[in-house]
């Protein structure tokens, strides 16, 4: 009996050890895959909506070197660095190399008396912990932007990092009793103006009617209409008659091309949907096709189809396309968009 509980007792121990080392291998590869090599010591429910990743780049605001770390190891009072300008105001990094288990630095707005009543600046806050080591620097950030008033002047991470990790010689943040810290400081000002997209159905002289005369007596190689214009852009049609020298096609092509905009017009991509016919002069049996589509700002930029319909269909004058030598071509543009630029 005792030699089987003894069993039972070795097998439970085992089961809890690797229980337990399935659990850290699974930390840490969450936490690998959150870009944090160093992190396996990491909790993460105390870091959820923080994140931490190594980069190349030093920061752009203000770098803070203290060496002889020892001597401040485990003060829980904070060290101010000078007063540096960044993104038009004042600041000041402040650090405590022991709270709570965790190295914590802040930012502090200074010199906030010239600055209007009911003062706000808003920023998009990024602190650094040197890792000496690997010449990169962890980067820390939670995503919101920091709001420093007349209230809360001091905003930054009380967790920037694991005094343990920071403290231990393996991770690299400590070199020679030396180590550095930053900040990268982007002021938020709120956007005066939005651009805004408007799509207008049926928009104003928005069906265009081009009839080509003498069409059996056409030589050139490409035909194009005069430029209309619907919303904040010229357009024209376009049809081939020869296809390479003197080799005719065998069916007509019809094509819209994209043009300049008209003047003081907010150049952007233009949504349009347009129909593009062939009329027919006895009938409404008209051909056409319809065509939607992000239209590019560049001019000469053309849509629509190779043969809206066979020569010999055209020629046949019992269909009423071709009429007294002459066809009609027609474009009407059902929705396009509009740009303007308004206050946001």
């Amino acid at each position: 009996m005792d030699n089987r509980k003894w069993s039972l007792s070795i097998i439970s121990l085992a089961f809890l050890f690797i229980t337990c080392s399935s659990a850290d291998f699974l930390i840490q590869q969450v936490t690998k895959e959150r870009g944090t090599k160093y992190n396996s010591s990491y909790s993460l429910e105390a870091n959820l909506g923080v994140t931490r990743v190594l980069r190349e780049e030093r920061p752009s605001s203000k770098i803070m070197t203290i060496t002889s770390y020892s001597t401040i190891k485990g003060q829980s009072s904070s060290y101010e660095s000078s007063v540096f300008e960044a993104a038009g105001y004042k600041w000041r990094l402040v650090l405590i190399a022991a709270a709570y288990d965790y190295v914590t630095l802040y930012l502090s707005i200074e010199d906030t008396e010239s600055l209007p009543k009911g003062w706000e600046v808003n920023v998009d806050l990024k602190l650094f912990v040197h890792n000496i080591k690997q010449h990169k620097y962890l980067t820390v950030t939670d995503g919101t932007v920091k709001r420093f008033n007349d209230f809360q002047r001091r905003l930054g991470f009380e967790q920037l990092i694991l005094l343990s990790t920071f403290e231990n010689p393996n991770e690299g943040y400590i070199v020679q009793d030396t180590c550095s810290f930053g900040a990268e400081i982007f002021v938020v000002k709120p956007a005066e103006q939005q651009e805004k997209v408007t799509f207008i159905s049926n928009p104003p002289n928005n069906i265009f009617t081009w009839k080509i005369l003498h069409f059996s007596t056409l030589e050139d190689k490409h035909y194009y209409s005069d430029d209309f214009l619907v919303g904040d852009r010229y357009w024209r049609l376009l049809f081939y008659v020869k296809r390479n020298g003197d080799v005719r096609h065998d069916a007509l092509p019809i094509l819209i091309s994209t043009r300049g905009f008209k003047q003081n017009a907010v150049v952007t991509t233009t949504w349009g949907e347009a129909y593009i016919r062939l009329k027919n002069q006895r009938s409404s049996n008209h051909r056409q096709i319809y065509a939607d589509t992000w239209y590019p700002i560049r001019s000469d930029y053309t849509i629509g189809v190779q043969n809206i319909i066979s020569l010999a269909e055209l020629n046949d004058a019992s269909k009423g396309y071709l009429v007294n030598d002459a066809i009609i071509f027609e474009a009407e543009f059902v929705k396009v968009s509009v740009t303007n630029i308004v206050p946001a």
